[in-house]
C-alpha cells in the first residue's frame, strides 16, 4: 500500500490502517492576518533546513505536519530554551514553514498554517531526557546538524546534542537522526545515547503538558501497542494540536508524568541505537482530524516498524 500514492517505498514503514472519520463539521475559517509571500510551487515536498536567520532553528515538515528544534544560537537569546521538539499546524501541501518563520511573526495565522505549541522547557512533540532520582535530566539545543535528504519524497537529517549531566552520577550524550517522509503525521527517529558509564540508562520521552490552550489535554496511553496519544486542549482563535508518541512496546518499563510532561520510560544500553516516532496533526489542518477518537484510531492503526534502518534508508 502506498500512503497517498506519492511516497513509494520511503513510507513503507508507516502505512495507515484507514483514514480518520469525516462525520465532524469542519471548523470555522481562521481570520488571515496577512497572506504569506507565495510559495515558488505548489508541489508538495518533505523539507529539511536549517534557519541561520533565526537562531538555526532546524525547519522539517512534508505534506501533513511541520516541525522545528532549537539550535545553540537560542540559549543565550530567548533563554530558557532546551531540546524539546516544536509542533506547528499547516493546512496546505505544499512547504510553508521557512516562508511564515522569516515573517518574524510564526505565531499568527498567515493562511497557511501556525506556531501556536509553547515547547518552553517541556519535552514538546517527543524530545527526551534521562529518568534518574524521580526526575528527567535533559539536555540542551542542538550543537552539530547534517541534512540527508531534502526537497523530494523525504526530510532526512541528524542531530547532536552535547554532553549533559545526569544528577552527579554520570553524564550523556546524544545523536538523533529524523525521517519523515510524505504523507504521514509520524517522525521517525533513531537515537543513539551514549555515555561515560556503561550502565543501562532510563529514558524518558514525553509529551508537554500545558503547551496550549488551558489545561492539560487528554491522554490515551495503549501500552500494547506503545502508544501515548495526546489531544491538546481547544485554544481560542487556534484549535487544537494533536500529539502522539509511539514506541517499541517491548522497552516499556514505565508509562509515567513529571510536572511538566506525559513520559514514557523505556530501557536503553548506551551506544545502542533505537527507534521511535512522534506524530502531530492540528484540528484545522491536513489529516482532518476534528476529534480525539479520529486522532487516537490514527496513532493507534500505524503500522511502523522499529528495526534500526540501514544506511541510506
Amino acid at each position: 500500500m502506498r500512503i497517498g500514492g506519492r511516497a513509494g517505498a520511503a513510507v513503507a514503514w508507516c502505512l495507515l490502517a484507514g483514514a480518520p472519520a469525516a462525520a465532524q463539521e469542519p471548523p470555522l475559517p481562521l481570520p488571515v492576518v496577512s497572506p504569506l509571500p507565495p510559495p515558488p510551487d505548489r508541489t508538495p515536498r518533505a523539507v529539511a533546513l536549517l534557519a541561520d536567520y533565526r537562531y538555526d532553528d532546524l525547519l522539517w515538515e512534508n505534506d501533513r505536519t511541520a516541525h522545528r528544534i532549537y539550535g545553540h544560537a537560542l540559549e543565550a537569546a530567548e533563554p530558557p530554551s532546551g531540546s524539546g521538539i516544536d509542533s506547528w499546524g499547516k493546512n496546505v501541501r505544499w512547504s510553508f514553514a521557512d516562508r511564515q518563520l522569516r515573517t518574524g511573526d510564526q505565531h499568527a495565522y498567515h493562511g497557511e498554517g501556525i506556531d501556536f505549541y509553547n515547547v518552553g522547557t517541556t519535552r514538546g512533540a517527543g524530545g527526551l531526557g534521562i529518568w534518574h532520582d524521580n526526575k528527567l535530566w535533559t539536555s540542551r539545543n542542538f550543537v552539530r546538524h547534517r541534512i540527508l535528504a531534502s526537497g523530494g519524497d523525504r526530510a532526512d537529517f541528524t542531530v547532536d546534542y552535547a554532553p549533559w549531566p545526569v544528577d552527579t552520577v554520570r553524564k550523556v550524550w546524544e545523536t538523533r537522526r529524523f525521517t519523515l517522509p510524505l504523507g504521514t503525521h509520524f517522525t521517525r527517529m533513531v537515537s543513539t545515547l551514549s555515555s561515560d558509564r556503561a550502565e543501562p540508562l532510563l529514558v524518558g520521552i514525553g509529551i508537554g503538558k500545558h503547551t496550549t490552550g488551558q489545561g492539560a489535554g487528554e491522554l490515551t496511553v495503549d501500552r500494547a501497542r506503545g502508544l501515548l496519544s495526546w489531544w491538546g486542549p481547544d485554544d481560542p482563535g487556534h484549535g487544537r494540536i494533536a500529539i502522539a508518541i509511539r514506541v517499541d512496546p517491548r522497552m516499556i518499563a514505565e508509562v509515567r508524568a513529571d510536572a511538566d510532561n506525559q513520559l514514557v520510560l523505556l530501557r536503553v544500553t548506551p551506544g545502542t541505537p533505537f527507534v521511535y516516532y512522534s506524530g502531530s496533526a492540528w484540528s484545522h489542518g491536513e489529516g482532518d482530524f476534528r476529534t480525539r477518537a479520529q486522532w487516537d484510531d490514527y496513532a493507534r492503526g500505524a503500522a511502523l516498524d522499529f528495526t534500526i534502518p540501514k544506511a541510506g534508508q
